[in-house]
């Protein structure tokens, strides 16, 4: 089994995840894009202590093309993996005020 931390790569912050976050216990990051669902819960699950996952969902996202001002040269941005997990018990505390 891998390491918690190498699936999980980062939580995503914007206005809509924090709405989502207090209202309906659910959390979103960016994963590694090899991660199963099972293992995104399991890893949740051992990062955040007292946290009891319920649901995960997963998509794939396509990088961006990006043209390049100087020289007008197209390059693409990384294609990522987001896990949307909902929590049955618990919290995360993700935003520090």
């Amino acid at each position: 089994m891998r390491d918690p931390h190498d699936i999980i790569i980062r939580p995503i912050i914007s206005e809509k995840t924090y709405s989502q976050a207090e209202s309906l216990s659910v959390y979103t990051f960016v994963v590694h894009p090899s991660a199963s669902k099972p293992e995104i819960s399991d890893a949740v699950e051992a990062i955040f202590d007292g946290v009891k996952v319920s649901k995960v969902n997963t998509m794939n996202r396509k990088g961006k093309s990006i043209r390049n001002r100087k020289n007008n040269r197209l390059s693409k941005r990384s294609d990522t993996k987001r896990a949307i997990v909902t929590l049955s018990e618990g919290s995360i505390e993700l935003y520090s005020s």
